[in-house]
């Protein structure tokens, strides 16, 4: 993967770290990204979380419309990525057993 640490990444990264509510966030992404953008990213995160579960390729196209490119994509960053999409999910996980 590039290495895309710089000062600049870590501003924005800082600035998402630091928001608190889903209110603050939708207007945070809203500003900062177009809908298609947050719509693709939202997309890629739950292909992410459906593989994790198990589900096949062929199983997330046909459910979900993704293309299969998208989802092949997604697949090799689970498996050969910095463990981004792992590590999220495990924290939601874990988030959503809290508020239970």
């Amino acid at each position: 993967m590039v290495d895309l640490h710089s000062a600049t990444m870590d501003q924005l990264f800082r600035a998402i770290m630091s928001l608190e509510t889903l209110e603050e966030c939708y207007a945070f992404f809203e500003d900062v990204c177009t809908i298609r953008e947050i719509q693709d990213m939202a997309q890629r995160f739950d292909v992410a979380v459906m593989l994790e579960k198990g589900y096949s390729c062929q199983r997330i196209s046909e459910e979900t419309s993704i293309s299969t490119a998208t989802i092949c994509r997604v697949r090799k960053c689970l498996n050969y990525g910095d463990g981004g999409y792992i590590n999220a999910i495990e924290k939601l996980k874990q988030a959503e057993k809290r508020n239970k």
